[in-house]
């Protein structure tokens, strides 16, 4: 059961095959025996899970069930779980209870599903390894060797990793310079970056507003569609939510691809990529001609400035946003302060990671008297003008291809001391969230036997033709349905 799909799980509760108290305790059994390895969840939730199970059970029983009702999965430790710690991967957070759940949270728990758990993060989502956990470094499943561990991306390598290993055929996921696409990359499984302001963000711990989004990961497109069905749409709680329309995302996964225009950017197959990546990504793109896709070269012109904007943007937002984060109120608080600065300056100091520490300071200077206009404002119109290249781009094709990493995963430490050297890991997918369209990574090949991710870049809600796309490229390939050894 546990390599099956969402979609064909659904089928199987839905024609009594197995029971969801039986598929929830099969998913808890194999957390318990092969997690150790990997480390991708921070809490295991098996009592509420089990009487989740029970009562989906009951409901399918009943006639009340939906696709979802009794169908395991996992939430990213940044949504809020009512009664469930929810950490944020930090020790800032470490007891922390909300009160009250996401809207992403909710909309799954009025679906039916069940949580098994919550995975384990970056810190704040901030990293693109996996490695700035307070709860330990996530392990990627295609690299266990011991000396040889490879990352599984971040900041949800925890989703992406237990996702790949089997521990769950889907979790949830948020993505703010490619925290989404990069893990799904890494570890093999397919992954969804939705326009921003298509899933509400309220209830999920903010690390930069403008950027963040919340998302999807599973093994197939058709599953991260199942998923999408369930948390799209708008929420009046969440000021940035968008009131559109939402589609039903599985209704156009089998349109034929017959006259679909894609472009690939020149700037995205460049000498940063490196030729076994770009021969993949390549192959793959072969695939859509043989469905009948056309493909011509089209520019991002701006896509270079993308990281040195990003760095500036989302550690500015960062620095506002973590500054709730002072012992007072909820979060960490240092023992016995002397006074009232002592417990702010040493409740952040101790709760914060070094990753966190360093964004806050980058943040914090960029937006300080004087250097605003030089740095944050002038970012700001960089990103405009990153937006606008996407719009002309997509006057001229329907979806973008490119790589999702320029390499596959690298091993654990090695770009730890290195802050800038590990900021270009996100090059290709950090624009994408500056101008705020929707991606997604496919699995799409190997290179020394490391998956390869293919990434889809849409217009504006353009969601179900990037499912459809992924969907129409993964019933002529089998690249989805690997696993690791």
């Amino acid at each position: 059961m546990h390599s099956k799909s969402v979609a064909e799980l659904s089928r199987d509760l839905e024609s009594g095959k197995v029971s969801s108290v039986e598929l929830t305790q099969e998913f808890l059994d194999r957390i318990k025996r092969e997690d150790s390895k990997y480390n991708s969840f921070i809490t295991v939730t098996e009592e509420q899970a089990l009487a989740d199970a029970r009562m989906a059970d009951e409901q399918r029983a009943a006639g009340n069930a939906t696709a979802w009702t009794g169908v395991p999965f996992a939430h990213k430790d940044i949504f809020c779980t009512n009664g469930v710690r929810t950490t944020c991967g930090s020790k800032m957070l470490e007891n922390f209870v909300p009160p009250y759940d996401a809207t992403v949270t909710a909309n799954f728990r009025q679906a039916g599903a069940v949580c098994l758990g919550k995975t384990n993060m970056d810190e704040f989502a901030m990293g693109s390894s996996n490695e700035n956990s307070y709860f330990g470094a996530v392990t990627n499943p295609w690299g266990l060797s011991e000396g040889n561990k490879r990352v599984p991306g971040g900041s949800s390598g925890g989703s992406a990793a237990a996702v790949a290993a089997r521990l769950t055929p889907a979790a949830t996921a948020t993505d703010t310079g490619g925290s989404i696409r990069q893990p799904a990359a890494l570890c093999g499984v397919t992954g969804l970056k939705p326009t921003y302001g298509r899933v509400s963000r309220y209830g999920m711990i903010a690390f930069a507003s403008s950027l963040d989004q919340g998302g999807t990961m599973a093994r197939t497109a058709e599953d991260n569609a199942l998923m999408l069905n369930v948390v799209a749409g708008f929420d009046p709680k969440d000021s940035t939510s968008i009131d559109r329309e939402v589609p039903d995302y599985t209704a156009t996964l089998n349109e034929p691809l017959k006259g679909l225009k894609i472009g690939l950017p020149k700037e995205y197959f460049s000498d940063q990529l490196s030729p076994a990546m770009e021969q993949q990504v390549r192959n793959a793109i072969k695939e859509y001609e043989k469905l009948g896709a056309t493909v011509k070269e089209v520019s991002l012109p701006n896509a270079k400035l993308a990281i040195a904007a990003y760095y500036v943007i989302a550690p500015a937002e960062a620095s506002a946003n973590l500054s709730r984060f002072d012992g007072v109120r909820y979060g960490y608080r240092c023992e016995d302060p002397k006074d009232l600065m002592d417990l702010y300056t040493r409740s952040r100091a101790e709760g914060f990671g070094e990753e966190v520490k360093r964004r806050i300071l980058v943040g914090t200077y960029a937006l300080s008297a004087g250097y605003f206009d030089a740095y944050y404002l002038k970012a700001q119109k960089v990103r405009r003008l990153i937006q606008q290249d996407f719009i002309n781009a997509f006057k001229e094709v329907d979806v973008l291809m490119s790589p999702t990493t320029p390499s596959p995963a690298f091993i654990q430490g090695e770009k730890t001391s290195d802050p800038v050297t590990m900021y270009l890991e996100d090059v290709f997918t950090i624009a994408i969230n500056l101008a705020g369209v929707p991606a997604m990574s496919v699995p799409a090949g190997f290179v020394d036997g490391l998956p390869v991710g293919l990434q889809i870049i849409g217009d504006y809600f353009s969601e179900a033709r990037l499912l459809n796309a992924a969907h129409q490229f993964q019933q002529v390939t089998d690249w989805h349905q690997r696993e690791p050894q």
